[in-house]
């Protein structure tokens, strides 16, 4: 049976058949999904500023739940974006803190994700998407991180392939209808290539799953991590003879007078966008909604890889940078929390991604074990959820260390924004974001005092790692 008619089926029941009176001394805790875009820029959606591409759910569920306008990613990249949001701690402390090899890409066994403290708390949690965190080889994989049921990529590299031959299903592979054209990559050993034959789509796909997750789980709390993989560029279409925006078809840009590679990255945002409004019709036709917290934001600021040109859709908004950079545009990401009784609101409250794990462990009523809270860099934002900001705690700052490009570190405390590039060695400059939050204007030298503190703060804010040095 298809997932529409189970859908409307439930519905149907539930009107024939009420349920009985909830006992208030059972109420249970909220269910909790988690969706991350791939690249999404700060300006992608019409609720920041987005003119050209729409997304009619996302800017509903942002003008019905708290929509936040200084929230950021835990990294500039992928990888450790990711492992930020599993471990609650920034890149100066993660396992992971950059896009690397398998060895140094898989978070480690003694790391206590997010989902393990959910799991542990009784909650069934599902992945669909992209992990990034591990491999057979070297372990971190999802089943063994807290994750009762998985779909989706292991490695990054396979992720940037829209059309693989297969996805991982646990800890086996499915094969799809997809067939693959060889050609020679450098990424990590891994042999990419473009597909020649396109029948399954794997965003789609990781909706429908979604869909059937939330539908098996509705009866007890769970946490769906919804890892989406576009707007992601496939970059490996360079050795094919379309751009890397793929999708199956421009949806209403079919006729635009755009570059196919812009006609493509908009219909994967309004198809992200559509997929994202049939889980919210879901929850609705559940009566899930007053009980589920959904979350929405992205993993970094926006690309220019695969044809992709964030200029054309001014995609990072007012920001400087992009994905790669530590200015804002690579690290200021939409944030947007709807659902369980939020109260509409927009918030200028400075988190970022890591926060989810302080503030999901706050929603289940839980608190992590004394060890890993004495390691955690997240502070729950659970009170602004709950419209008590009176209530809601601040971080002192927030930091960010990248190792690509000759690498840099970062920190934001109150209005100041710090980039020191390369990290150690390098000048800090200073910007005042409630001046100027294109940073335009380095301020560093009419306040010394800042920069200095700054630079202590990036010294004492990170631990080494001997898997992530300078190079």
């Amino acid at each position: 049976m298809r997932l529409s008619s189970l859908l409307a089926l439930a519905v149907l029941l539930a009107a024939c058949d009420p349920a009985p009176s909830a006992d208030p001394s059972a109420e249970r805790p909220p269910n909790i999904i988690f969706i991350m875009a791939d690249d999404l820029g700060y300006g992608d959606l019409g609720s920041y500023g987005q003119t050209m591409i729409r997304t009619p759910h996302l800017d509903q569920m942002a003008a019905e739940g708290l929509r936040f306008t200084q929230f950021y990613a835990g990294s500039t990249v992928c990888a450790p974006s990711r492992s930020v949001l599993m471990t609650g701690q920034h890149t100066g402390h993660t396992s992971v803190r950059g896009n690397g090899n398998p060895p140094e890409q898989s978070i480690l066994p003694t790391d206590y994700t997010i989902a393990e403290l959910l799991q542990d708390a009784g909650y069934t949690t599902g992945l669909a998407g992209k992990w990034g965190l591990g491999s057979p080889e070297y372990g971190g994989l999802p089943n063994d991180e807290g994750f009762d049921w998985f779909y989706g990529y292991l490695n990054q590299v396979h992720a940037h392939n829209f059309y693989p031959e297969w996805l991982w299903l646990n800890q086996d592979t499915v094969r799809l209808a997809n067939e693959v054209v060889r050609a020679p990559n450098s990424y990590g050993g891994f042999t990419g290539g473009y597909a020649s034959k396109k029948v399954d789509y794997t965003h789609d796909l990781f909706m429908e799953e979604s869909l059937a997750f939330v539908e098996e789980h509705q009866e007890a709390p769970f946490f769906l991590y919804l890892a989406l993989t576009i707007p992601h560029a496939n970059n490996e279409a360079r050795f094919g003879p379309e751009h890397g925006m793929e999708v199956p078809d421009y949806g209403p840009y079919v006729d635009a007078e755009w570059p196919d590679a812009q006609k493509g990255h908009a219909a994967m945002i309004t198809r992200m966008d559509d997929g994202i409004g049939q889980l919210r019709a879901q929850l609705d036709a559940l009566g899930l909604a007053e009980n589920t917290i959904v979350m929405f934001t992205s993993d970094n600021g926006p690309h220019r890889e695969g044809g992709g040109d964030p200029d054309f859709f001014d995609s990072n908004g007012p920001l400087r940078g992009i994905k790669r950079a530590l200015y804002d545009g690579g690290i200021r990401v939409p944030f947007i929390a709807w659902g369980g009784g939020i109260a509409p609101g927009v918030s200028d409250h400075i988190g970022y991604s890591g926060d989810v794990y302080a503030t999901a462990a706050d929603l289940a009523g839980i608190a992590p074990p004394d060890s890993i809270q004495r390691v955690l860099d997240s502070v729950s934002f659970a009170p602004l959820l709950r419209s008590n900001a009176d209530a809601q705690p601040r971080h002192e700052a927030l930091y960010w260390e990248f190792y690509e490009q000759g690498s840099r570190q970062a920190i934001r405390k109150g209005p100041w924004k710090a980039i020191r590039q390369p990290m150690f060695t390098g000048p800090i400059e200073l910007y005042n974001l409630d001046d100027d939050i294109g940073e335009t204007t380095d301020v560093a030298q009419q306040h010394p005092e800042v920069v200095a503190e700054m630079a202590q703060l990036m010294e004492t804010m990170r631990t080494d790692d001997p898997h992530w040095q300078v190079r």
